[in-house]
């Protein structure tokens, strides 16, 4: 809370005094709470200019191009840490000593693998059931099976419950994607690391070994450490209300993987990757641009602009790099990297990008890096729900932690006036 004030002026010429809270990074936030009691509220369509909660996990300043998890830059965690010490980081605030974070790991490690006969509930579902269908089904059934740690007031049972579910989402990941293709699920190992581990379960089978590529299993890792956590998304939002309520852990989890799988949120690297195949040659982006530039054309270039970033998405940066590093190791030249690289190109130098500040964003380049290493376009999402995971576990306690409200959003009513009923039934 800051000295500062705003005063709110009616017509009737009175007043309403207001609160300005100040954070330790962003902008100044009118405290709006009081004006419920005077009878009006804010209007304000998407939350674009709503403080939702008071949060210490995530930063961003889309102006300037920044993402902090807990003070620290999204590039300096993707290039000189790994995806479960920022899991660490993400959960507790600070980073982890050796020894702390030895102990992490080991909990981690040892909590992957899933009840046996979750794994029969994969065989309710279609085998041409979107893996995302599946995975958002089978995260809400771990309820039913993990029932001993549900009671969200309770802070030793929301430790345990954040940990099967950072635990388990590679093993339930995997499973849906070997049941989409008709293969025998494979069990975690606890001698890889967490991103080695969801490979082997996705590629390995019985009848031959399989090894995990170190530049694959590291371009990995940064997937994971990049989509780890974006403050109030919709997708983190969306738990955050469902939590308000007092549901259960697993159960918020999956309202968030069914946030997430909208085309306008988790589902964009795997538009933009359908968008690179309809382009398909770089002689063919002339003729794109000039649609995308087309208010008339319903075309859009995806993996362009982003709601809150005005500037380069800092996590593009690292997911450039990435790609370029796993294409080499697997010897390909890729003809969607090159239209990409040329869209890219044009992007930063065409004046009517430049004026609208239509950036590439991570979702630019992960589909490329995905689809490299062998993974269907279905499964980009499910990849996602499984990074964001720590996100939304962290969003969850820290909301438990320091006390809550239930979500209860109000609303600007312009249906019908009060009207008499008259039924024209049984006449």
């Amino acid at each position: 809370m800051t000295d500062k004030k705003v005063t709110l002026t009616l017509q009737d010429d009175n007043s309403i005094e207001l609160d300005v809270m100040q954070g330790t990074l962003g902008q100044d936030v009118v405290d709006v709470r009081a004006l419920g009691s005077k009878g009006l509220f804010t209007f304000d369509p998407g939350f674009t200019s709503t403080a939702s909660c008071e949060s210490k996990i995530t930063f961003i300043d889309g102006d300037e191009g920044i993402l902090l998890h807990r003070g620290f830059p999204i590039d300096q965690l993707a290039t000189h840490s790994n995806y479960l010490e920022v899991c660490y980081i993400l959960l507790n605030g600070e980073a982890p000593t050796q020894a702390q974070f030895d102990e992490f790991c080991t909990t981690v490690t040892r909590h992957t693998m899933i009840h046996e006969q979750i794994t029969r509930l994969f065989h309710g579902f279609r085998r041409d059931s979107h893996p995302m269908a599946v995975m958002c089904g089978v995260t809400g059934a771990l309820a039913a099976f993990y029932h001993d740690s549900l009671d969200v007031n309770i802070e030793r049972h929301r430790e345990i419950a954040a940990f099967r579910l950072l635990s388990k989402m590679p093993t339930m990941a995997a499973m849906c994607y070997k049941y989409s293709i008709g293969q025998p699920f494979v069990y975690p190992r606890n001698d890889l690391s967490y991103a080695g581990n969801f490979l082997h379960m996705m590629f390995a089978t019985p009848c031959e070994e399989y090894k995990v590529n170190p530049v694959l299993e590291r371009a990995m890792d940064r997937i994971l450490i990049l989509h780890a956590d974006h403050e109030q998304n919709a997708s983190t939002s969306t738990v955050r209300t469902a939590g308000s309520s007092g549901a259960n852990p697993f159960a918020c989890i999956a309202a968030g993987i069914a946030s997430l799988w909208g085309p306008a949120h988790g589902g964009a690297n795997e538009a933009t990757l359908r968008m690179l195949e309809e382009i398909s040659t770089v002689e063919h982006i002339p003729e794109f641009v000039r649609r995308a530039k087309d208010k008339n054309d319903s075309f859009r270039l995806m993996g362009f602009g982003h709601r809150v970033y005005k500037n380069y998405d800092p996590r593009a940066t690292v997911m450039r790099e990435t790609c370029h590093e796993v294409l080499n190791e697997l010897g390909m030249k890729d003809d969607l990297l090159e239209v990409a690289m040329e869209l890219e190109h044009i992007a930063l130098n065409d004046p009517y990008f430049i004026e609208r500040k239509l950036y590439p964003n991570v979702d630019f380049y992960s589909g490329i890096i995905l689809k490299a290493m062998g993974i269907p376009s279905s499964m980009f999402t499910v990849i996602f729900a499984m990074a964001r995971t720590v996100g939304w576990i962290a969003h969850w306690k820290e909301m438990h932690d320091e006390g809550m409200k239930i979500a209860r959003p109000r609303q600007l009513y312009t249906g019908y006036t009060e009207r008499e009923f008259n039924s024209a039934l049984n006449k």
